[in-house]
């Protein structure tokens, strides 16, 4: 069978995961058809498509009469909400980061963000689309605007900013998959097809096993309930953004061993996974107009650095160039500290409640902060940066 030379470690692979293995690599080469067909539409129709597909998503599909048929076909689907999917249940997922306000973008920032760019063959359409190097500041608060709108009450639902932004993003993917397929830089052979199914099933892990594992080594006390409604919130973003419900995770039981063999049939990183981790911790220093901005950042970057080794190890951060310093020790200083508060919000509805509103307060201003009053629009990607 003709794998992607990406997807490696094989034969120990096999030994711990079985014919899972091999039943996970054709999605490397599987991708999102609807979407596709309806990235080709709007090219088809210039001026007119992109307005079209944000009237449908305000209002519906049935308001725009002469949307085409790809536009029908994709909504069909995204109009038809799973069984499963428990709006309360959703809301309870979304409150868990909001409650845990900074520490959420901590982990993001510095886990789960840093483990994505450290795969050689996921992280090439990142590269190549140079959003990240080009533009990390912007993107890194795009990314927390679309968590934010994601996690909030209601985030999900079939007319919010949280479902909107999931099928715009879900659209950007499929016109850099569109890109890159027509370029002469990708190499199919190698990575498998752009955006394909399997990082997409891999990136939605990220944002919820790994920010879930990443909380724990905080001291966060999350109860089953949370953790089964955070899992089934992003169970729910998947599905809306495109993954195969083949591999979409329905519960922390399902998802730690498809991270795992993920995480075992990678490879190892590359230069372009380092240049990636140093553009998204040293993006503050390019920030910085004045001396006191300047002192600020480097001790963010720092920060930065010290807290990715510790909730990652010393192995992957080694791989990925990652500077040892005196920061790597404050994660079991945090942890005492935030053990010993939530010991007094489990028992404390006023604590909870506070947590949750500063929680949320912290998300909002991120978000204000890092847009800088601009808006996120989540438009189509019209370049790429290929070298």
């Amino acid at each position: 069978m003709g794998f992607p030379t990406r997807y490696s470690n094989l034969a120990a692979a096999r030994r711990e995961f079985g014919a899972r293995v091999d039943r996970l690599a054709p999605f490397l080469n599987e991708v999102d058809p609807l979407a596709d067909a309806v990235v080709e539409s709007i090219g088809e129709l210039p001026g007119r498509g992109w307005k079209m597909l944000e009237h449908a998503l305000s209002h519906g599909i049935s308001a725009v009469p002469d949307a085409p048929e790809s536009f029908r076909a994709l909504f069909a689907e995204l109009d038809a909400v799973p069984p499963w999917v428990d709006d309360a249940a959703l809301d309870r997922g979304g409150a868990l980061l909001m409650r845990v306000g900074v520490l959420g973008g901590i982990c993001l920032g510095t886990q789960s963000l840093v483990v994505g760019y450290a795969s050689p063959g996921g992280n090439k359409p990142l590269v190549f689309s140079g959003r990240l190097v080009e533009s990390a500041s912007r993107r890194l608060n795009e990314t927390a605007r679309f968590v934010q709108a994601v996690c909030r009450p209601g985030g999900m639902r079939r007319f919010s900013d949280g479902f909107q932004i999931t099928v715009k993003v879900r659209l950007m993917h499929a016109q850099v998959r569109r890109m890159l397929i027509h370029s002469d830089k990708w190499d199919s052979a190698r990575w498998g097809k752009p955006v394909n199914q399997h990082d997409m099933a891999g990136t939605t892990l990220l944002f919820s096993l790994s920010v879930l594992e990443g909380l724990r080594q905080f001291g966060v006390k999350i109860s089953r309930e949370e953790s089964e409604s955070y899992m089934s919130l992003w169970r729910y973003v998947g599905r809306v953004i495109g993954v195969d419900r083949e591999i979409l995770p329905t519960s922390e039981f399902d998802a730690m061993p498809l991270a795992r063999l993920i995480e075992r049939t990678m490879g190892e990183p590359d230069d372009d996974s380092r240049a990636l981790v140093k553009a998204l911790f040293e993006h503050p220093l390019h920030m910085a107009k004045t001396e006191r901005q300047r002192a600020l950042a480097e001790k963010q970057v720092q920060f930065g650095y010290g807290v990715s080794r510790s909730l990652i190890g010393d192995e992957l951060a080694d791989k990925l160039a990652i500077p040892r310093n005196a920061f790597r020790y404050a994660v079991p200083t945090m942890r005492a500290i935030v053990t010993a508060a939530e010991n007094v919000r489990i028992r404390s509805s006023w604590a909870d409640r506070t947590a949750y509103v500063t929680g949320m307060k912290y998300w909002d201003q991120v978000v204000e902060l890092g847009l800088a009053g601009a808006t996120a629009e989540f438009r189509l990607p019209e370049r790429l940066a290929l070298t």
